[in-house]
């Protein structure tokens, strides 16, 4: 699918009605969505004649015929007799009629006949394109098709299984080119060379296999190798792509069109390194900044994009994507339109469950799961993501992460009871989400196991280039001000550094939070009133009813309820929102 690019409200109106899409989901490379035109339509000709085919002359009587009388319309009566009342009988039909109607006749013969008309003599004078090429015509009875998995101009993908042969039980990938599609020589003469080309290039590494093609009336059949890469060789690929997608983020770049081809190998070599290429839709972000422009390519597209308000996450769900491409061999969100798409990447729900998902192993599944998040603020970001607990065997370091610094910047401003709940929360972390923090802390340079305002400022400055000068990404740095006049132990740091969002995104949330909750009751806890709840919240009286179920009626404290709604700040708007669904 190609790109789609929209200052207006084309995706919103795609969510909709896919009907208004005349391609398919695949159709193009490079779709840009444009704002609608202000001018009209152009309505289609007339299916009328022309004054040009009206006769020059009109003998429908002879040249002496008498008009009717007045009053008496020119159209006859419906039973074309004359009135009664008429007192002269109607002339009789002219001689010269037979002979201007046969000239007529001669001349239509020498009119030039329309386009349509021609093109159609012109094909009934062309002998029929020979669409046979020759191959087997078993195909059904040697594969079982499966679901699609991709679609363009001239045909779909899909996987199937081989039901005999050497193949038996293997999935291979059919490509399904349509012969309706193939109206002219050129065409055909593509399908045959690109037949040809697969074989002779069959074999080779980084050529994908080809087995053999089939035909029958309506399609060509050409099957290849639908495997995919071994687990190993997906960690070693997303690897990189978090390495590259945490530098950029960091210097307050967003991507916006992260997918397979915007990848390269620098050499041929089995180990060689990926750089990422082609940064025509990327833009600055600054890290509290929310982009409004609808831009990347349809399948890769995150929904908060379709939603219009992103930032850097949207790239960590577009590295999800591929992960979920390199793990199973196809896409997990798909349409046939890109509207469909659209509909698809913000409604459907992730599978995991169908092959070849069940023989993956549970990290990497966990992995797909928490960068295909629909809920940007629980999506992993990339320096989280290499601290994964899939990755954590591979060889690599784990870069500064922008994110500690929005997180910092809110803790240092946050009212002690938030504080102290999130303290509860730190304290409940399990070892691979220490592993995290631990990293980042170190890449502070603490000094006597404390950092300050200008640890954050010193290695900000370090990671930087010119391209977070442009995103003014120091100015993050004035909001964390409060950090001048204290030191952050590495116990502080990570209750700073911590997102209740993410951390709910774990399967283990409820075990974590009810363990929090257990030390902010020995801690943190204390006497509050619904005033004062409210005015921690920041919302109005009329939430007052919701926050009446935070508080304990026994002691007047939060209750369990309370603690884990209050670690999310949630608005009394989003409250509204949820008991609609």
């Amino acid at each position: 699918m190609g790109h789609c690019c929209s200052k207006g409200s084309v995706a919103a109106s795609a969510l909709k009605d896919d009907v208004n899409h005349g391609s398919t989901a695949a159709g193009k490379n490079h779709i840009q969505h444009k704002p609608p035109s202000l001018g009209g339509s152009v309505g289609k000709a007339s299916n009328g004649a022309s004054s040009s085919d009206t006769p020059l002359h009109s003998y429908t009587g002879s040249p002496g015929q008498i008009p009717y009388p007045e009053g008496v319309g020119a159209t006859p009566s419906p039973a074309g007799t004359p009135r009664r009342t008429f007192k002269w009988p109607f002339p009789p039909p002219s001689p010269a009629k037979p002979i201007m109607s046969a000239i007529r006749k001669r001349r239509e013969t020498k009119k030039e006949k329309p386009a349509a008309i021609q093109e159609d003599d012109r094909k009934e004078r062309e002998p029929p394109l020979d669409k046979h090429f020759g191959f087997p015509r078993n195909f059904r009875a040697k594969y079982e098709l499966g679901k699609e998995i991709g679609r363009g101009h001239f045909g779909h993908t899909c996987r199937a299984k081989c039901k005999k042969g050497a193949l038996k039980d293997q999935f291979v990938a059919v490509k399904i080119i349509s012969k309706s599609k193939m109206t002219t020589a050129i065409s055909i003469e593509d399908v045959r060379r690109e037949v040809t080309l697969l074989k002779g290039l069959s074999g080779h590494q980084h050529m994908v296999q080809f087995y053999d093609a089939f035909e029958d009336d309506l399609n060509v059949y050409i099957v290849m190798e639908g495997g995919r890469y071994t687990e190993h060789d997906a960690k070693s690929i997303v690897m990189q792509i978090l390495n590259a997608a945490s530098f950029i983020h960091l210097q307050g770049v967003v991507h916006r069109d992260l997918k397979p081809e915007n990848f390269l190998f620098s050499t041929k070599d089995e180990d060689s390194p990926m750089k990422v290429i082609d940064f025509g839709l990327s833009d600055f972000v600054r890290p509290d900044q929310r982009l409004t422009d609808i831009v990347g390519s349809a399948y890769y597209v995150a929904p908060e994009v379709l939603h219009r308000s992103y930032n850097v996450e949207a790239d960590m769900w577009s590295i999800g994507v591929i992960t979920y491409i390199l793990l199973c061999g196809s896409r997990p969100f798909y349409g046939r339109t890109e509207s469909g798409i659209f509909r698809s990447v913000v409604r459907a729900d992730l599978n995991l469950n169908g092959t070849p998902w069940p023989s993956v192993s549970l990290e990497a599944k966990d992995f797909v799961k928490r960068l295909l998040n629909k809920d940007h603020r629980k999506r992993m970001t990339a320096s989280q993501a290499l601290t994964h607990p899939w990755l954590k065997e591979e060889k690599h370091g784990v870069p500064l992460d922008i994110m500690v610094y929005k997180l910092v910047k809110l803790y240092v401003r946050a009212t002690p009871l938030r504080r102290a709940a999130l303290k509860a929360l730190s304290k409940a972390l399990s070892k691979d989400e220490l592993r995290y923090l631990s990293a980042q802390f170190d890449l502070l340079e603490p000094k006597d196991g404390c950092v300050s305002l200008d640890n954050f400022k010193t290695a900000l400055v370090k990671h930087s280039t010119a391209s977070m000068k442009e995103s003014r990404g120091f100015d993050i740095l004035d909001k964390m001000k409060p950090l001048s006049y204290t030191q952050m132990t590495f116990e502080e740091f990570s209750a700073a550094a911590i997102s209740p969002y993410q951390l709910e995104a774990l399967e283990e949330w409820e075990t974590i939070a009810k363990s929090a909750f257990q030390y902010f009751e020995l801690e943190g806890n204390r006497v509050i009133s619904i005033d004062a709840l409210a005015q921690e919240m920041n919302v109005g009286e009329s939430g007052y009813l919701i926050l009446k179920d935070w508080i304990r009626s026994s002691d007047g404290k939060l209750s369990f309820l309370g603690y884990t709604k209050f670690l999310h700040g949630l608005s009394i708007y989003s409250s509204n929102m949820r008991q609609q669904q």
